[in-house]
């Protein structure tokens, strides 16, 4: 039996054998997260920048960005380094990291999902009251419940998996260290109990969330299609359209990735899915946002425009300048 202490490395599963195959991937990767970084960073720059995108749900949307970009850079870089370097060694320390932190951020993601929904439906459904219940107070409060909650959640579950002996090797069947995974390589009957009355809980928590989701989207498409005029039934729908194709990419890859029947289970199907629950969706997330909505959509544009105009500005004021200095510089004739 192996104390998971003394175990120095995990061997994460390889994209491909073949080096073409895995420099593809590196590029492949590197253009997503790439993307994934500017788009992101666009939507946390017009957010913090717009004072028309200081509401609620601007509020909301940059703590999911950054959920967004912390998902990203907890997976990506590491199948990058071994795309690149034909290895697929990740060291115990760095295993438990990357198992933390995108537990941690993953669970901090559908925490705030939940939270939309919930701004959502007090603007449609109870709009008189929507200054009272997502004062700026109370959205401070429900944001660091979300990432408290995903904290103490990736805690929880990390602490007691990284705690149980292994012994059924250090080959994990997935391009990044999670959680399941590890589990299957524990040879300890009643800490893997243990895990599973977490999972229970975490289980029930989770499907208390999705409930409440659909219940909440149940009302605001009941109010939705009470308004007479077709131009602000399609204004409502459009406010709602972008969280819930979040919601539906987020919750299907993650309950096809978790409760795929093992007979079509295969390494290559598996890191598909997982690949499409752990980096598509923070991927999208920012362009599904923007493609429908307008004002985030006028405050990237604005601040795009201003940064090529300025830097224009810079270019041609520096070069005038040194011009100057040139002239200055020549001797009268």
């Amino acid at each position: 039996m192996a104390n998971s202490s003394s175990m120095p490395q995990f061997l994460l599963l390889a994209f491909a054998d073949r080096r073409e195959l895995q420099l593809l991937h590196f590029w492949l990767f590197l253009a997503i997260s790439l993307a994934a970084l500017l788009a992101n960073g666009l939507i946390l720059s017009a957010v913090a920048c717009d004072h028309h995108l200081h509401t609620p749900m601007g509020f909301f949307l940059l703590n999911l960005s950054l959920t967004d970009l912390g998902c990203i850079c907890t997976t990506v870089p590491k199948a990058m380094h071994n795309s690149l370097w034909d290895t697929t060694a990740i060291s115990y320390a760095g295993c438990a990291a990357q198992a933390f932190f995108f537990l941690f951020f993953i669970s901090a993601e559908f925490s705030l999902l939940t939270i939309m929904c919930y701004d959502r439906y007090v603007a449609i459904c109870k709009p008189l009251h929507y200054g009272t219940l997502l004062g700026s107070r109370a959205c401070a409060h429900m944001a660091a419940a979300a990432w408290a909650t995903g904290f103490l959640y990736s805690l929880l579950h990390t602490a007691n998996t990284f705690s149980l002996p292994l012994c059924q090797g250090n080959a994990l069947g997935q391009f990044f260290c999670e959680l399941p995974h590890i589990l299957k390589l524990s040879c300890s009957h009643s800490g893997y109990l243990r895990e599973i009355g977490l999972v229970g809980v975490s289980a029930c928590l989770i499907f208390g969330c999705f409930v409440f989701i659909v219940f909440s989207y149940v009302q605001i498409f009941r109010a939705v299609l009470r308004i007479p005029s077709q131009q602000g039934r399609h204004k409502a729908f459009s406010t709602c359209l972008p969280h819930l194709a979040v919601v539906s990419v987020f919750v299907s890859t993650g309950f096809f990735s978790q409760l795929k029947p093992p007979s079509i289970s295969s390494p290559s199907l598996d890191l598909v899915v997982s690949v499409l629950y752990s980096v598509v969706p923070p991927s999208l997330n920012p362009l599904i946002y923007s493609l429908r909505n307008q004002e985030l959509k006028d405050a990237i544009r604005k601040m795009m425009t201003g940064c090529f105009s300025g830097g224009v500005t810079c270019l041609f004021s520096s070069a005038q300048h040194s011009l100057c200095n040139h002239l200055l510089a020549q001797p009268a004739s």
